[in-house]
């Protein structure tokens, strides 16, 4: 298996908590595709290895809105969701029929209106984007 965004996810601890990438801020491999395996989906290699390189590490994954743990991921009218806001008004999802698409497209919904919305960018792009953000946001 290629790792085509571990590095620069592990990247991101010294990036913005200022230590070094541990393996206990991962997820093994093996844990991964167990649990998908048992929810019988599919998921794609860029959310595949987010959370191989920092699925553990709750200062990236809570950090602001809330990455679901693997066990909770889910898939609901056509999307895997994998992201909430703290008030659960939007969740995060990649449509299903582009699961085996390396890096795919994010879209979120409006929990009110359940409404869904193009963000305009890959899974890679948007976690750097929104990480970036969070932890550059002037106080």
């Amino acid at each position: 298996m290629s790792d085509m965004f571990v590095e620069k996810f592990r990247g991101l601890v010294p990036l913005y908590l200022e230590e070094p990438w541990q393996e206990a801020d991962g997820i093994e491999w093996a844990d991964l595709d167990a649990v998908f395996t048992e929810l019988k989906i599919t998921v794609p290699l860029a959310l595949r290895e987010f959370l191989h390189a920092l699925g553990n590490c709750e200062d990236i994954m809570e950090a602001y809105y809330y990455f679901w743990d693997p066990e909770e991921l889910e898939v609901e009218d056509g999307y895997l969701l994998f992201l909430e806001d703290e008030d659960e008004a939007y969740t995060w999802g990649i449509l299903t029929d582009q699961a085996e698409v390396p890096d795919p497209i994010v879209w979120r919904r409006n929990n009110a209106t359940g409404e869904w919305v193009n963000e305009e960018g890959t899974f890679s792009e948007f976690v750097f984007d929104m990480l970036e953000w969070v932890f550059t946001e002037e106080d």
